[in-house]
């Protein structure tokens, strides 16, 4: 049977912007910090970033939590990660591995690290991107670097040979921690676990899948047949 969540070693931040959300999940001591961005922000309906985060910071002190700057600019992009690091000590400011114009942001990641923000750098989908990244950072600052394996996955490429290669690249420095980004599926924490992934993103929707873990299969199997002729009798389909 596989493990529960709670028996595993992977730290499970909770992915969102909705505030109710995110102070359940606050509660539950399965999730130990959360990530938003800005796309999460506006399905949310979020139009104040700042009076948004400050309500979410007022109830969460102690867990991590990263908000992203939103600029294409580096130096608003410095501007905005000063704002946001000055709203909590728990906070991790997002910069994006690169901007829009495929510009490495690797000097303003540098440049902040090494005054001491905490940073959660995003977005990233290679192995040189994570070689260049944690070239940038200091040594000691706390870091996140954030891996998109599920988007890398929607490519047709197996993320996990490039996860387990980040892991040996970070592994050099305690301070920085591999985030398993954009998950698909339950399975996908199990196989964060196996690469020794520190942090994997999840929706809430898959948090509520926990609860199949170690299900009877053919009881499963089951439900399922019981859904399709439940729905086909609901709707009334005939043949004649």
């Amino acid at each position: 049977m596989p493990k529960k969540l709670s028996e595993l070693r992977i730290k499970i931040f909770a992915d969102g912007a909705e505030k109710a959300s995110m102070l359940a999940a606050a509660a539950d001591p399965l999730v130990k910090g959360f990530t938003t961005n800005p796309t999460l922000m506006r399905k949310a309906g979020v139009t104040d970033y700042a009076a948004f985060a400050k309500e979410i910071l007022f109830e969460i002190k102690e867990k991590p939590i990263s908000f992203e700057v939103f600029s294409d600019d580096f130096t608003e992009m410095e501007r905005q990660a000063w704002i946001i690091n000055s709203w909590a000590s728990n906070v991790y400011v997002k910069i994006p591995t690169m901007n829009t114009k495929k510009i490495s942001a690797a000097p303003l990641i540098k440049k902040l690290a090494a005054q001491g923000v905490k940073l959660n750098v995003t977005a990233i989908m290679t192995l040189e991107q994570v070689k260049e990244v944690e070239a940038a950072l200091a040594p000691t600052v706390p870091a996140i670097v954030s891996v998109f394996a599920g988007r890398i996955a929607d490519t047709g490429v197996d993320p996990m040979p490039l996860m387990r290669a980040a892991k040996e690249l970070l592994a050099a420095n305690p301070a920085h921690e591999l985030l398993w980004a954009s998950p698909r599926e339950l399975y996908n924490v199990y196989q964060a676990e196996e690469v020794s992934v520190d942090i994997i993103t999840v929706t809430l929707e898959i948090i509520k899948k926990a609860e199949k873990i170690g299900y009877d299969l053919n009881e499963l199997s089951r439900e399922t047949v019981q859904m399709f002729y439940d729905d086909g009798q609901k709707v009334g389909y005939a043949l004649y």
